[in-house]
């Protein structure tokens, strides 16, 4: 949906999947990655932080659950992009997002680590990293399911406002309020956070055949308003998902307000 040349863009309206906590919004999700894998189609497109700890926990859980042959299928066909990574940080590095996927998601559904794909934060180069990562992407048929959480600042992914709608993988620098919402992986210090990081961009964001954004507390109820009521603007990266075609937001009642 494209608003007339001139004109300011229309709001999309959005019903929300609200469910009753954090706990039952990871249950729903971890639910739907499954049964995207169960029949995969285009890699996933995965997310970290706070949010989505408990999703794939829930999906782990999910997964032993399933019959052996049912299981192998999921492992065997797994493939996902990971959204962002911060520059100067590798897999070593407990708070990389590297380390964290490990952690969270390929040790307890038994993955190749090969199969669950990050930016490598610690390229010589970040910039020529971001082109490699977001090529790879294009080379793999783009995302199908992309799963986002939602900054406090409006930003999806590592996309910082202002963020237009094409903008695409690159390497930029973080802003004092994403620092200050990410500290609790450098031992609450913002100053010890990474200044940069590889982040695809709206453009690949927006080109995913479905997108799932998850939220989940009062913290975010605020932006979350804002995000699906305000005409899309860069100042408000997460604005741009209103006018996806296969968009579905899922939140808590504490995120709803």
């Amino acid at each position: 949906m494209r608003p007339n040349a001139g004109s300011a863009p229309a709001v999309a309206t959005i019903a929300p999947v609200v469910l009753a906590d954090a706990a039952a919004v990871a249950e729903r999700v971890a639910a739907l990655l499954l049964a995207d894998r169960l029949r995969p189609d285009r890699p996933l497109g995965l997310a970290t932080g706070r949010t989505m700890e408990p999703v794939y926990a829930a999906l782990a859980r999910r997964l032993k659950r399933l019959e052996p042959a049912l299981a192998t299928t999921v492992r065997a066909g797994w493939s996902s992009f990971n959204l962002d990574e911060y520059v100067g940080l590798g897999p070593q590095d407990p708070a990389s997002f590297a380390a964290t996927m490990a952690h969270q998601l390929v040790e307890p559904l038994g993955l190749d680590p090969e199969q669950v794909r990050l930016p490598d934060g610690r390229a010589d180069d970040p910039d020529a990293e971001a082109m490699r990562y977001g090529a790879a992407v294009a080379a793999a048929g783009g995302i199908g399911l992309q799963l986002l959480g939602l900054g406090l600042n409006g930003h999806v992914g590592f996309n910082e406002p202002p963020a237009g709608a094409t903008v695409a993988c690159r390497c930029l620098a973080l802003s004092a309020p994403t620092r200050r919402q990410n500290a609790g992986a450098f031992g609450g210090d913002p100053g010890a956070v990474p200044r940069r990081a590889i982040t695809l961009g709206m453009a690949e964001i927006l080109a995913a055949r479905r997108v799932l954004l998850v939220v989940t507390g009062s913290a975010k109820a605020a932006i979350l308003r804002r995000a699906l009521r305000v005409p899309p603007t860069p100042e408000l990266p997460a604005s741009w998902l209103q006018h996806h075609p296969a968009l579905t937001v899922i939140a808590d009642a504490e995120a709803m307000g």
